[in-house]
């Protein structure tokens, strides 16, 4: 275990750190040609107001909900940018993003809970808010009602007309078995940076996993890395490989937005390889223990991240369209059918 002595001087050693971080905020971050911090200032000025107030009430009921809308918003911009290509339903033509592998995890009230939201909106402003926006908006609302930061997100995206492939989708969302040089090398083809990888698997400080995300860490033999007595605990929870078991990811603080993720990874507490893998690759560990130590950096590189993730390939003006049903494009709804299982099962992803 790591104790608070250690952690203080852990902190006068990542000042340093901090400072080859340079200071950034969200204003800082470039914003994409079609977005803007005030999108829809007069064609629905209430829209804010309408998805804080529903998720609160929403969050009132089952805080595990915000790391659901969280991992959504993750998944739909890491594979073929932030059109809210995840929120369709599989065709004739083929089976949609939602039956890959990764996503079969997502868990289903999440959908449920954006319909809502754009069903509220539309009703306020009618159909000039995208299900895509509506989805960053409520991935930034989890976090801050989950404790986390307040911050802007740019808007005016526009929703995507077709979902990205099974295959496309596998090679977009690293599994939770990546090393840290996985993890960098697919990050870096989006132009994130050690520093967003690190602040993005944050995001692992609320949430859950099942069993078989991990228990390769656990079966045939045991990952030296793993904290003996967090092993032993997991053991319990899961004791198979195939254990259909959930526990939670920060074993500190799992229903609040912060910082003791990291603390996790500083104690060999991570989940998954791709989160303990970042305290024990030399390139990202100082990064770790920066977010360690120091919430206030943590969240900063987070919602720096987060902006930056939420520009990823977006349509915007003619581009797309604007749904009337998130689970299906406007032209074609009689030919979607819905992919999303009850279970909630199937592989986890690294974010």
């Amino acid at each position: 275990m790591v104790s608070w002595t250690c952690l203080l001087f852990l902190l006068s050693q990542c000042l340093l750190v901090s400072t080859y971080f340079g200071r950034a905020n969200a204003q800082t971050v470039p914003i994409v040609p079609g977005l803007s911090w005030n999108f829809y200032a007069s064609t629905c000025p209430s829209l804010k107001s309408t998805v804080r107030e529903q998720l609160q009430i929403v969050l009132n009921q089952d805080i595990g909900q915000a790391a659901g809308l969280l991992r959504l918003h993750f998944h739909d911009c890491f594979v073929q940018g932030c059109d809210g290509s995840v929120l369709l339903d599989g065709s004739a033509s083929g089976p949609g993003e939602q039956s890959a592998p990764p996503n079969l995890s997502l868990r289903a009230q999440a959908f449920r809970i954006i319909e809502d939201l754009r069903r509220r909106v539309h009703q306020k402003c009618g159909r000039v808010v995208s299900c895509s926006d509506i989805l960053a908006l409520a991935a930034r609302d989890s976090v801050y009602l989950a404790g986390g930061p307040d911050y802007d997100v740019p808007l005016g995206r526009r929703d995507g007309l077709n979902f990205a492939t099974v295959n496309a989708t596998l090679a977009n969302l690293p599994p939770p078995s990546s090393n840290t040089t996985a993890l960098l090398n697919s990050l870096a083809q989006k132009n994130f940076t050690a520093t967003d990888v690190v602040a993005l698997s944050g995001g692992h400080t609320i949430g859950i996993s099942h069993c078989i995300s991990f228990t390769g860490r656990l079966y045939p033999s045991q990952d030296p890395t793993l904290d003996q007595t967090f092993a032993r605990n997991l053991k319990r929870t899961c004791p198979a490989a195939n254990t259909d078991n959930t526990t939670v990811l920060d074993i500190r603080s799992p229903d609040t937005f912060d910082n003791k993720y990291y603390v996790d990874l500083l104690n060999r507490q991570g989940l998954f390889t791709s989160d303990q893998d970042l305290y024990t690759d030399s390139r990202t560990r100082g990064i770790v223990t920066s977010f360690a130590v120091n919430q206030s950096l943590f969240y900063e590189k987070f919602v720096v991240a987060m902006i930056k993730m939420s520009q990823l390939s977006v349509l915007t003006g003619n581009q797309g369209e604007i749904r009337g049903n998130c689970s299906a494009r406007n032209s074609n709804n009689l030919w979607l059918s819905s992919t999303v299982e009850e279970t909630e099962k199937g592989s986890y992803s690294a974010f």
